[in-house]
Order: structure tokens, then sequence, then C-alpha cells
């Protein structure tokens, strides 16, 4: 896998800038405690208890959080692709050992920001508080109160049927297993419902 740093840099601060400009001063402090990794398909970016510190952004790749319940059964909460970021936030914020795994479903380049120094820069400018907000509303909020609302409220025809929609741009990258693993139902009752 050919890495450009500058390539991968380039995309991170693209990425910020498209929910809120950051000045040059920020861009700067963010490189300093920002690192680029390689994780191959099938490994684990952090797995299960890990103490994690940091937020990690993609660059390349496609990625599931998932975690398991007392039988041993799989749940995947999210998936994460190219500019979207990843991290076991509650588990950072709280200073706790993570309770999900995140799995690289293809061979994948990240930037993984440290968290701790992260949060230092955060109190410093007002305009990375505002790039803070802005994410945390769309992909946090927002789009977290949709996902669960649709848990209760439909049916795994309906669920999947909005599956399809938001994840259309990386459904032909996912497999059955991970998006039944997502619908909360068995592959086979997924294949009954795509029928």
């Amino acid at each position: 896998m050919i890495i450009n740093n500058d390539e991968i840099f380039e995309s991170l601060h693209k990425t910020m800038n498209s929910y809120h400009p950051i000045s040059d001063e920020v861009w700067q402090e963010l490189k300093n405690i920002s690192k680029i990794r390689t994780i191959k398909k099938n490994e684990y970016a952090f797995n299960m208890y890990d103490k994690v510190n940091s937020v990690t952004y993609v660059y390349k790749g496609l990625f599931r959080t998932f975690t398991l319940n007392d039988k041993g059964e799989e749940f995947t909460k999210n998936f994460f692709w190219e500019t979207r970021f990843y991290g076991p936030m509650i588990a950072m914020l709280m200073n706790l050992p993570i309770t999900s795994i995140v799995e690289a479903l293809e061979d994948s380049i990240v930037i993984d920001i440290e968290h701790d120094k992260y949060r230092e820069i955060l109190k410093k400018y007002d305009d990375l508080k505002m790039y803070h907000i802005l994410y945390l509303e769309k992909h946090w909020i927002l789009q977290k109160d949709d996902t669960t609302s649709s848990l209760v409220l439909n049916d795994a025809k309906e669920r999947y049927e909005k599956f399809k929609i938001e994840f259309k741009h990386i459904l032909p990258r996912l497999s059955q297993y991970h998006i039944a693993s997502y619908l909360g139902i068995s592959p086979t009752h997924l294949s009954r419902i795509k029928k």
C-alpha cells in the first residue's frame, strides 16, 4: 500500500474544514498530535477492554464497530468509511476500557489523533470548538437518534430499506453477515427479506 503522508493529512484537513474552517495554527497543532497507521483487513483497530486514547480518521478503508453478548453473538453498532471518524468517545471521556471492537473490513489507512492532547487544543480555539460541535451534532446526535428510533419503531424489512438508503455508498462493500448484524437479525432472515 503506497502512502503519501501529505495527501493523507490534506484529506483530514479538507474534511475538518467541511464542517467548519479551522485556522492554520490549529491545523499545525493537530498534525503534531496525529500519526498515520495502516490496518489490514480483519485486524482490530481497537479490541474490547483496550484503554484507548485516540480518535481515528479513515483516509482509506472500511470499519465496523461491534459488541458481543453473553452468548458470543456479534452486534454491529456502526460502520465507518473514508472521511469519517471512529473512536470510543464514552470510554475516553470516562477513562474506562472500551466495550466494543473496531474491525477493519478492508485494508485501510487511518490517522490516529491523540484524544487527551486534542482536548487540550479544543479548550484553546473557538474554531476547533465549532468544528467539534457541528461534527457531533451531525453524526452523534441526529444520526444516532434516527438509528435508535428505527430499532424501536420499524420492523426488520423497514430497517433494511432505511439501511439501503443511509449506507448506499458502501452497500457493495458490506457482507450480508455484517448487514444482518447491524439490523439485529440473522443472515437467513435478511435473505428472506431481500426476496
